[in-house]
């Protein structure tokens, strides 16, 4: 019971994404990249001011290397969503791809409900006690989810990265960032590719896809601009 509204709260946001996707589907593909490219170019400006700050004027900010590293975290994580939708994860399909059509389908299928359980069972693991798996019963040990909650009630800060004073005069924060804001994204990103992996397997049985990853890109490349050079 006590995972309910963090659940929900997911739940809402792959809703939210699974509709808005179906209205505005060029605005949500934009709002992903954007994401990607903002967590990027936020990674390389504090690095680079970084190093100038160290090597140019002996300073430097204390919490930068934690806040990199969160949000090199929330790019993977946020990205792997992004990857099976546009089905850009690297993989080998050489094998498969010398099945009958019938069975490439299947395995095709097959590969894509497994990305689904493996985020599934991140997100939440004490359903596999249903099937007989030995899993802990602890909730804060059963998933993200559980995790998530249990740091969003303990409320501990991060080791480095500390809040502005404005904002702790302004609104009454702690010092430190709270952990539960830098995990965040681990539940989240985990839904979205539990999303984003039934959305291939949906995809791949009407015939709308291949696979969930890139696996003959090169060829594919190579076969699309054969004829540039003749031009």
């Amino acid at each position: 019971m006590v995972l309910i509204w963090p659940a929900l709260g997911l739940a809402a946001i792959v809703a939210a994404m699974f509709l808005l996707e179906r209205r505005f589907p060029d605005a949500v593909g934009r709002f992903e990249e954007n994401v990607l490219a903002i967590l990027l170019a936020a990674i390389t400006f504090v690095s680079f001011t970084q190093v100038v700050a160290r090597y140019g004027f002996n300073s430097g900010w204390g919490g930068a290397l934690e806040f990199t590293r969160i949000l090199f975290a929330w790019m993977i994580l946020f990205g792997m969503s992004y990857g099976v939708k546009n089905g850009i994860h690297l993989g080998v399909d050489a094998f498969i791809r010398l099945l009958p059509s019938r069975l490439f389908k299947a395995v095709a299928i097959f590969g894509a409900v497994c990305v689904f359980l493996y985020a599934f069972i991140l997100l939440y693991a004490g359903w596999m006690t249903l099937v007989g798996a030995d899993v802990s019963t602890n909730w804060r040990q059963t998933g993200a989810i559980g995790y998530w909650k249990f740091m969003f009630d303990r409320g501990t800060g991060l080791d480095d990265l500390r809040y502005p004073l404005w904002m702790q005069e302004a609104f009454g924060l702690q010092d430190r960032v709270q952990r539960w804001v830098a995990y965040l994204m681990l539940p989240v990103g985990l839904a979205l590719l539990a999303f984003r992996a039934l959305q291939g397997v949906v995809g791949i049985a009407r015939g709308e896809r291949d696979l969930i990853i890139a696996g003959h890109e090169a060829e594919d490349l190579v076969a699309e601009n054969k004829d540039a050079l003749k031009e």
